[in-house]
Protein backbone atom coordinates (compact mmCIF):
# COMPACT_ATOMS: atom_id res chain seq x y z
CA UNK A 1 0.00 0.00 0.00
CA UNK A 2 1.36 3.21 -0.88
CA UNK A 3 1.22 7.02 1.52
CA UNK A 4 -0.43 6.22 4.94
CA UNK A 5 -3.60 4.55 5.63
CA UNK A 6 -4.38 7.41 8.61
CA UNK A 7 -3.48 10.55 6.60
CA UNK A 8 -5.70 9.39 3.58
CA UNK A 9 -8.11 8.22 5.66
CA UNK A 10 -8.28 11.91 7.39
CA UNK A 11 -8.33 13.90 4.41
CA UNK A 12 -11.28 11.57 2.83
CA UNK A 13 -9.32 9.79 -0.12
CA UNK A 14 -8.50 6.28 1.19
CA UNK A 15 -9.32 4.01 -1.56
CA UNK A 16 -12.40 1.82 -1.06
CA UNK A 17 -10.62 -1.88 -1.93
CA UNK A 18 -14.64 -2.94 -2.37
CA UNK A 19 -15.35 -0.25 -4.72
CA UNK A 20 -17.14 3.02 -4.61
CA UNK A 21 -15.70 6.65 -3.91
CA UNK A 22 -12.71 7.48 -1.52
CA UNK A 23 -12.99 6.40 2.23
CA UNK A 24 -13.47 9.09 4.84
CA UNK A 25 -14.27 9.31 8.79
CA UNK A 26 -15.86 11.76 11.20
CA UNK A 27 -13.13 12.50 13.48
CA UNK A 28 -11.54 15.50 12.37
CA UNK A 29 -8.36 15.38 13.55
CA UNK A 30 -5.76 12.61 15.21
CA UNK A 31 -2.25 13.46 17.02
CA UNK A 32 -0.13 10.30 17.94
CA UNK A 33 2.99 12.12 18.88
CA UNK A 34 5.91 11.33 20.97
CA UNK A 35 4.70 14.38 23.30
CA UNK A 36 1.46 16.58 22.95
CA UNK A 37 2.97 18.54 26.21
CA UNK A 38 2.00 22.05 25.46
CA UNK A 39 0.13 21.80 22.87
CA UNK A 40 -3.40 20.36 24.56
CA UNK A 41 -5.15 23.67 24.23
CA UNK A 42 -4.35 24.55 21.00
CA UNK A 43 -5.49 20.65 19.54
CA UNK A 44 -8.59 21.40 21.05
CA UNK A 45 -9.39 24.80 20.48
CA UNK A 46 -9.06 23.64 16.43
CA UNK A 47 -11.66 21.40 17.43
CA UNK A 48 -14.55 24.06 18.37
CA UNK A 49 -15.85 22.37 20.40
CA UNK A 50 -17.84 24.96 22.55
CA UNK A 51 -17.14 27.74 25.30
CA UNK A 52 -17.84 25.67 28.39
CA UNK A 53 -16.34 21.95 28.17
CA UNK A 54 -16.67 19.00 30.54
CA UNK A 55 -13.62 17.26 31.38
CA UNK A 56 -14.41 13.87 32.63
CA UNK A 57 -11.29 11.59 34.31
CA UNK A 58 -10.82 9.45 37.36
CA UNK A 59 -8.10 9.90 39.68
CA UNK A 60 -5.98 7.38 37.68
CA UNK A 61 -6.39 9.35 34.28
CA UNK A 62 -6.13 12.43 36.31
CA UNK A 63 -2.28 11.72 37.54
CA UNK A 64 -1.49 10.58 34.14
CA UNK A 65 -2.69 13.50 32.06
CA UNK A 66 -5.81 14.74 33.14
CA UNK A 67 -4.82 17.40 35.24
CA UNK A 68 -2.47 18.47 32.80
CA UNK A 69 -4.94 18.99 30.46
CA UNK A 70 -7.80 20.76 32.53
CA UNK A 71 -4.89 23.40 33.31
CA UNK A 72 -3.89 23.76 29.48
CA UNK A 73 -8.00 23.98 28.68
CA UNK A 74 -8.89 26.40 31.21
CA UNK A 75 -7.00 29.11 28.38
CA UNK A 76 -9.50 28.56 25.91
CA UNK A 77 -12.59 27.20 27.75
CA UNK A 78 -14.56 27.55 31.29
CA UNK A 79 -13.80 23.49 32.12
CA UNK A 80 -16.50 21.58 34.57
CA UNK A 81 -13.93 18.46 35.78
CA UNK A 82 -16.24 15.47 36.30
CA UNK A 83 -14.21 12.98 38.24
CA UNK A 84 -15.84 9.73 38.43
CA UNK A 85 -14.79 7.72 41.56
CA UNK A 86 -12.93 4.66 41.98
CA UNK A 87 -12.46 2.32 39.26
CA UNK A 88 -15.63 2.74 36.55
CA UNK A 89 -17.90 0.59 35.09
CA UNK A 90 -19.07 1.51 31.99
CA UNK A 91 -23.36 1.26 32.42
CA UNK A 92 -26.13 2.82 31.99
CA UNK A 93 -26.36 4.14 35.22
CA UNK A 94 -22.98 6.08 35.01
CA UNK A 95 -23.85 7.63 31.29
CA UNK A 96 -27.29 8.71 32.86
CA UNK A 97 -25.21 10.51 35.92
CA UNK A 98 -22.62 11.80 33.42
CA UNK A 99 -25.26 13.31 31.50
CA UNK A 100 -27.54 14.97 34.34
CA UNK A 101 -23.64 16.08 35.69
CA UNK A 102 -22.98 17.61 32.09
CA UNK A 103 -26.11 19.64 31.30
CA UNK A 104 -24.76 22.70 30.95
CA UNK A 105 -21.81 22.21 29.00
CA UNK A 106 -21.13 22.83 25.34
CA UNK A 107 -18.79 19.53 24.69
CA UNK A 108 -17.11 16.77 26.39
CA UNK A 109 -13.30 15.86 26.74
CA UNK A 110 -12.63 12.59 27.98
CA UNK A 111 -9.23 11.72 29.65
CA UNK A 112 -8.65 7.97 30.28
CA UNK A 113 -9.13 4.66 28.01
CA UNK A 114 -12.49 2.18 27.32
CA UNK A 115 -14.17 3.03 29.69
CA UNK A 116 -14.42 6.82 30.06
CA UNK A 117 -14.33 7.10 26.46
CA UNK A 118 -17.48 4.77 25.88
CA UNK A 119 -19.15 6.73 28.73
CA UNK A 120 -18.40 10.01 26.99
CA UNK A 121 -19.34 8.93 23.77
CA UNK A 122 -22.62 7.56 25.09
CA UNK A 123 -23.13 10.80 26.61
CA UNK A 124 -22.36 12.74 23.35
CA UNK A 125 -24.66 10.35 21.58
CA UNK A 126 -27.18 10.69 23.84
CA UNK A 127 -27.45 14.52 23.77
CA UNK A 128 -26.36 15.74 20.17
CA UNK A 129 -22.62 17.09 22.21
CA UNK A 130 -19.77 16.76 20.26
CA UNK A 131 -16.68 14.88 21.98
CA UNK A 132 -13.16 14.62 22.19
CA UNK A 133 -10.50 12.62 23.84
CA UNK A 134 -6.94 12.13 25.18
CA UNK A 135 -5.86 8.64 25.60
CA UNK A 136 -4.16 7.85 28.50
CA UNK A 137 -3.56 3.73 27.28
CA UNK A 138 -2.89 2.42 24.54
CA UNK A 139 -5.73 -0.76 25.82
CA UNK A 140 -8.09 -1.02 23.57
CA UNK A 141 -9.26 0.23 20.27
CA UNK A 142 -12.62 2.32 20.63
CA UNK A 143 -11.24 5.95 20.23
CA UNK A 144 -12.27 5.90 17.10
CA UNK A 145 -15.19 3.75 16.78
CA UNK A 146 -18.99 5.01 16.53
CA UNK A 147 -20.24 1.87 19.01
CA UNK A 148 -19.79 1.88 22.98
CA UNK A 149 -19.87 -1.01 25.24
CA UNK A 150 -22.22 -0.54 27.97
CA UNK A 151 -23.93 -3.02 30.54
CA UNK A 152 -27.92 -2.56 29.85
CA UNK A 153 -29.38 -4.45 33.04
CA UNK A 154 -26.54 -6.89 33.39
CA UNK A 155 -26.65 -6.91 29.51
CA UNK A 156 -23.19 -5.97 27.94
CA UNK A 157 -23.95 -4.39 24.53
CA UNK A 158 -22.79 -2.58 21.75
CA UNK A 159 -24.07 0.75 21.74
CA UNK A 160 -24.17 3.30 18.80
CA UNK A 161 -22.32 6.17 20.31
CA UNK A 162 -20.81 9.69 18.61
CA UNK A 163 -17.38 9.82 16.80
CA UNK A 164 -14.34 11.62 18.72
CA UNK A 165 -14.19 14.93 17.17
CA UNK A 166 -10.28 15.05 17.97
CA UNK A 167 -8.03 11.65 19.67
CA UNK A 168 -5.14 13.16 20.71
CA UNK A 169 -2.19 10.20 21.84
CA UNK A 170 0.77 11.41 23.49
CA UNK A 171 3.33 8.01 23.31
CA UNK A 172 5.38 9.04 26.47
CA UNK A 173 2.00 9.07 28.29
CA UNK A 174 1.01 5.88 26.72
CA UNK A 175 4.60 4.10 27.62
CA UNK A 176 4.41 5.04 31.14
CA UNK A 177 1.14 3.12 31.37
CA UNK A 178 1.07 0.33 33.78
CA UNK A 179 2.10 -2.78 31.84
CA UNK A 180 -1.13 -4.34 31.86
CA UNK A 181 -2.52 -2.08 29.88
CA UNK A 182 -0.15 -1.71 27.28
CA UNK A 183 -0.33 -5.91 26.88
CA UNK A 184 -4.19 -5.21 26.69
CA UNK A 185 -4.17 -3.24 23.68
CA UNK A 186 -1.96 -6.02 22.16
CA UNK A 187 -4.69 -8.07 23.18
CA UNK A 188 -7.25 -5.77 21.74
CA UNK A 189 -5.22 -6.08 18.19
CA UNK A 190 -4.87 -9.81 18.36
CA UNK A 191 -8.65 -10.39 17.43
CA UNK A 192 -8.12 -8.98 13.50
CA UNK A 193 -7.97 -12.47 11.90
CA UNK A 194 -10.67 -14.52 14.02
CA UNK A 195 -13.23 -11.47 13.72
CA UNK A 196 -12.47 -11.74 10.29
CA UNK A 197 -12.88 -15.40 9.71
CA UNK A 198 -16.22 -14.83 12.09
CA UNK A 199 -17.66 -12.20 9.73
CA UNK A 200 -16.63 -13.87 6.27
CA UNK A 201 -18.35 -17.20 7.61
CA UNK A 202 -21.55 -15.02 8.29
CA UNK A 203 -21.09 -13.49 4.63
CA UNK A 204 -21.19 -16.70 3.12
CA UNK A 205 -23.73 -18.30 5.11
CA UNK A 206 -25.91 -15.74 5.92
CA UNK A 207 -25.32 -12.88 3.47
CA UNK A 208 -24.42 -10.48 6.32
CA UNK A 209 -22.64 -7.65 4.44
CA UNK A 210 -18.88 -7.86 4.48
CA UNK A 211 -16.32 -5.05 3.27
CA UNK A 212 -12.01 -5.69 3.03
CA UNK A 213 -12.00 -1.68 3.72
CA UNK A 214 -11.01 -1.63 7.43
CA UNK A 215 -8.66 -4.94 6.86
CA UNK A 216 -6.79 -2.78 4.65
CA UNK A 217 -6.32 -0.44 6.85
CA UNK A 218 -4.48 -2.74 9.39
CA UNK A 219 -2.74 -4.03 6.26
CA UNK A 220 0.99 -2.19 7.21
CA UNK A 221 0.85 -1.67 10.62
CA UNK A 222 -0.19 -5.27 12.74
CA UNK A 223 2.53 -7.32 11.10
CA UNK A 224 5.33 -4.94 12.45
CA UNK A 225 2.88 -4.58 15.93
CA UNK A 226 2.95 -8.52 16.04
CA UNK A 227 7.16 -8.76 14.91
CA UNK A 228 7.79 -6.53 17.81
CA UNK A 229 5.77 -7.37 20.82
CA UNK A 230 8.66 -7.99 23.14
CA UNK A 231 10.14 -4.46 22.14
CA UNK A 232 7.07 -3.22 22.96
CA UNK A 233 7.34 -3.58 26.48
CA UNK A 234 10.74 -2.83 26.43
CA UNK A 235 9.26 0.81 26.04
CA UNK A 236 10.23 1.06 22.20
CA UNK A 237 8.54 4.24 20.84
CA UNK A 238 8.36 2.78 17.60
CA UNK A 239 6.49 -0.18 18.47
CA UNK A 240 4.56 1.66 20.73
CA UNK A 241 3.49 4.04 17.92
CA UNK A 242 2.77 1.11 15.95
CA UNK A 243 0.28 0.14 18.64
CA UNK A 244 -1.50 3.37 18.66
CA UNK A 245 -1.51 3.39 14.92
CA UNK A 246 -3.26 -0.17 14.85
CA UNK A 247 -5.74 0.46 17.30
CA UNK A 248 -7.00 4.04 15.63
CA UNK A 249 -7.43 2.61 12.80
CA UNK A 250 -9.11 -1.16 14.00
CA UNK A 251 -11.52 1.78 15.52
CA UNK A 252 -11.91 3.71 12.07
CA UNK A 253 -12.50 0.03 10.17
CA UNK A 254 -15.86 -0.47 12.84
CA UNK A 255 -16.44 3.56 12.08
CA UNK A 256 -16.36 2.55 7.94
CA UNK A 257 -18.69 -0.26 8.44
CA UNK A 258 -21.13 1.63 11.22
CA UNK A 259 -20.79 -1.81 13.29
CA UNK A 260 -18.27 -3.30 15.40
CA UNK A 261 -17.60 -6.74 12.84
CA UNK A 262 -14.62 -5.69 11.59
CA UNK A 263 -13.22 -6.09 15.54
CA UNK A 264 -15.90 -7.98 17.77
CA UNK A 265 -16.85 -11.18 17.06
CA UNK A 266 -16.86 -14.58 19.02
CA UNK A 267 -13.97 -13.73 21.02
CA UNK A 268 -15.72 -10.57 22.22
CA UNK A 269 -19.44 -12.65 22.91
CA UNK A 270 -16.80 -14.82 25.01
CA UNK A 271 -15.03 -12.21 26.88
CA UNK A 272 -18.98 -10.66 26.87
CA UNK A 273 -19.95 -13.29 29.12
CA UNK A 274 -17.28 -13.42 31.46
CA UNK A 275 -18.09 -9.79 32.51
CA UNK A 276 -21.87 -10.64 32.70
CA UNK A 277 -21.33 -13.48 34.62
CA UNK A 278 -18.17 -13.54 36.93
CA UNK A 279 -18.50 -13.16 40.35
CA UNK A 280 -17.91 -9.56 41.71
CA UNK A 281 -15.14 -10.61 44.38
CA UNK A 282 -13.01 -12.36 41.28
CA UNK A 283 -9.87 -10.46 40.36
CA UNK A 284 -10.69 -7.64 37.71
CA UNK A 285 -9.32 -8.44 34.04
CA UNK A 286 -8.62 -5.71 31.33
CA UNK A 287 -10.47 -6.12 28.55
CA UNK A 288 -7.65 -6.59 25.95
CA UNK A 289 -6.12 -9.75 28.40
CA UNK A 290 -9.96 -11.37 27.96
CA UNK A 291 -9.74 -10.56 24.46
CA UNK A 292 -6.21 -12.50 23.91
CA UNK A 293 -7.33 -15.60 25.58
CA UNK A 294 -10.37 -15.82 23.85
CA UNK A 295 -8.82 -14.74 20.59
CA UNK A 296 -6.70 -18.09 21.00
CA UNK A 297 -9.37 -19.79 21.68
CA UNK A 298 -11.48 -18.64 18.66
CA UNK A 299 -8.51 -19.28 16.29
CA UNK A 300 -8.04 -22.91 17.60
CA UNK A 301 -12.18 -23.80 17.08
CA UNK A 302 -11.33 -22.03 13.41
CA UNK A 303 -8.52 -24.08 12.77
CA UNK A 304 -10.18 -27.18 13.71
CA UNK A 305 -13.49 -26.81 12.07
CA UNK A 306 -11.50 -25.35 8.70
CA UNK A 307 -9.46 -28.67 8.80
CA UNK A 308 -12.51 -31.06 8.17
CA UNK A 309 -15.04 -31.59 5.79
CA UNK A 310 -18.11 -29.05 5.48
CA UNK A 311 -19.84 -29.53 8.72
CA UNK A 312 -23.55 -30.73 8.99
CA UNK A 313 -25.64 -28.95 10.97
CA UNK A 314 -29.30 -29.41 12.95
CA UNK A 315 -32.01 -27.50 14.21
CA UNK A 316 -31.03 -26.20 17.48
CA UNK A 317 -32.60 -27.51 21.02
CA UNK A 318 -32.00 -24.29 23.02
CA UNK A 319 -34.97 -22.37 23.63
CA UNK A 320 -36.32 -19.25 25.95
CA UNK A 321 -36.52 -21.59 29.37
CA UNK A 322 -33.09 -22.74 28.96
CA UNK A 323 -31.64 -19.24 28.66
CA UNK A 324 -33.80 -18.00 31.69
CA UNK A 325 -32.13 -21.42 33.33
CA UNK A 326 -28.94 -20.18 32.89
CA UNK A 327 -28.76 -16.57 32.58
CA UNK A 328 -31.75 -15.92 35.50
CA UNK A 329 -35.23 -14.41 34.08
CA UNK A 330 -34.39 -10.86 33.01
CA UNK A 331 -30.92 -11.45 31.71
CA UNK A 332 -32.07 -14.34 30.26
CA UNK A 333 -35.28 -13.05 28.28
CA UNK A 334 -33.03 -10.15 26.68
CA UNK A 335 -30.40 -13.27 25.73
CA UNK A 336 -33.23 -14.45 24.00
CA UNK A 337 -34.48 -11.92 21.93
CA UNK A 338 -30.65 -11.74 20.59
CA UNK A 339 -30.16 -15.30 19.99
CA UNK A 340 -33.80 -16.37 18.62
CA UNK A 341 -32.56 -14.01 15.79
CA UNK A 342 -29.90 -16.68 14.79
CA UNK A 343 -31.55 -19.97 15.81
CA UNK A 344 -31.75 -22.25 13.79
CA UNK A 345 -34.94 -24.30 12.91
CA UNK A 346 -35.10 -27.33 10.65
CA UNK A 347 -35.67 -25.26 7.42
CA UNK A 348 -32.93 -22.83 8.51
CA UNK A 349 -30.40 -25.88 8.81
CA UNK A 350 -31.40 -27.50 5.73
CA UNK A 351 -30.23 -24.39 3.74
CA UNK A 352 -27.39 -23.51 5.86
CA UNK A 353 -26.24 -27.74 5.19
CA UNK A 354 -26.82 -26.52 1.19
CA UNK A 355 -24.87 -23.43 1.29
CA UNK A 356 -22.17 -25.14 3.32
CA UNK A 357 -22.19 -28.07 0.97
CA UNK A 358 -21.72 -26.25 -2.20
CA UNK A 359 -19.35 -23.53 -0.71
CA UNK A 360 -17.02 -25.19 1.70
CA UNK A 361 -13.40 -25.30 -0.01
CA UNK A 362 -14.33 -21.32 -1.33
CA UNK A 363 -14.83 -20.63 2.26
CA UNK A 364 -11.83 -22.65 3.93
CA UNK A 365 -9.65 -21.03 0.94
CA UNK A 366 -11.07 -17.11 1.46
CA UNK A 367 -10.58 -17.74 5.31
CA UNK A 368 -7.26 -19.32 5.07
CA UNK A 369 -5.98 -15.99 3.03
CA UNK A 370 -6.37 -14.39 6.03
CA UNK A 371 -5.65 -16.20 8.89
CA UNK A 372 -2.60 -16.15 11.73
CA UNK A 373 -2.17 -19.70 12.80
CA UNK A 374 -3.24 -20.12 16.64
CA UNK A 375 0.73 -20.73 17.35
CA UNK A 376 1.44 -17.81 16.25
CA UNK A 377 -0.80 -15.56 17.55
CA UNK A 378 0.02 -17.37 21.67
CA UNK A 379 3.44 -16.70 20.38
CA UNK A 380 3.01 -12.80 19.66
CA UNK A 381 1.25 -13.17 23.48
CA UNK A 382 3.84 -14.48 24.90
CA UNK A 383 6.50 -12.35 23.70
CA UNK A 384 4.72 -9.54 25.42
CA UNK A 385 4.54 -11.49 29.08
CA UNK A 386 0.55 -11.34 27.95
CA UNK A 387 -1.68 -13.86 29.02
CA UNK A 388 -2.71 -17.12 27.26
CA UNK A 389 -4.83 -19.01 29.22
CA UNK A 390 -8.29 -18.81 31.45
CA UNK A 391 -5.82 -19.75 34.80
CA UNK A 392 -3.42 -16.68 33.81
CA UNK A 393 -6.40 -13.95 34.36
CA UNK A 394 -8.03 -16.48 37.21
CA UNK A 395 -10.85 -18.22 35.57
CA UNK A 396 -11.51 -21.78 36.86
CA UNK A 397 -11.34 -24.15 33.83
CA UNK A 398 -15.04 -24.84 34.07
CA UNK A 399 -16.69 -21.79 33.86
CA UNK A 400 -14.07 -20.71 30.99
CA UNK A 401 -15.80 -23.51 29.14
CA UNK A 402 -19.08 -22.41 30.31
CA UNK A 403 -18.22 -19.35 28.90
CA UNK A 404 -17.45 -20.58 25.47
CA UNK A 405 -20.37 -22.79 25.20
CA UNK A 406 -23.02 -20.28 26.14
CA UNK A 407 -21.09 -17.20 24.44
CA UNK A 408 -23.09 -16.93 21.66
CA UNK A 409 -26.35 -16.94 23.40
CA UNK A 410 -25.88 -13.50 24.22
CA UNK A 411 -25.59 -11.73 20.89
CA UNK A 412 -27.67 -12.23 17.40
CA UNK A 413 -23.77 -12.30 15.81
CA UNK A 414 -23.25 -15.91 13.82
CA UNK A 415 -19.73 -16.99 14.17
CA UNK A 416 -17.45 -19.66 14.09
CA UNK A 417 -19.48 -20.33 18.12
CA UNK A 418 -21.91 -21.13 16.05
CA UNK A 419 -21.07 -23.03 13.94
CA UNK A 420 -19.07 -25.15 15.91
CA UNK A 421 -22.81 -25.75 18.35
CA UNK A 422 -25.09 -26.31 15.87
CA UNK A 423 -23.15 -29.25 13.99
CA UNK A 424 -22.74 -30.82 17.76
CA UNK A 425 -18.70 -29.72 17.74
CA UNK A 426 -18.63 -27.13 20.69
CA UNK A 427 -18.55 -29.47 23.80
CA UNK A 428 -16.08 -31.60 22.05
CA UNK A 429 -13.08 -29.37 20.86
CA UNK A 430 -9.98 -29.00 22.52
CA UNK A 431 -10.07 -25.47 22.44
CA UNK A 432 -7.96 -23.78 25.49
Amino acid sequence: MTGDPLVALLAGRFADPDGGPPLSVPTRAVAIEDTIAGREAELVAALDLGRRLALVMDANTERALGARVADALRAVAAVEVLRLPGRPRADAAIVARLRAESAGCDGLVAVGSGTINDLCKSVAAATGRPYAVFATAPSMNGYTSVNAAITVEGHKKSLPATAAAGVFLDLEVLAAAPARMIRSGLGDSLCRPTAQADWLLAHWLLDTPYRRAPFALLADDEPELFASAGALMAGDVAAMRRLARTLVLSGFGMTICGSSHPASEGEHLISHYVEMMAPADWPEAFHGEQIAVATLTMARIQERLLAGDAPVLRAATTDASALDAHFGAVLGAACWRAFAAKRLDAAGAEALNARLAADWEAIRAEIAATAIPAARLAAVLEAAGAPTTPEDLAWPRGFYRDAVFHAREIRDRYTFLDLAADCGMLGALDFI
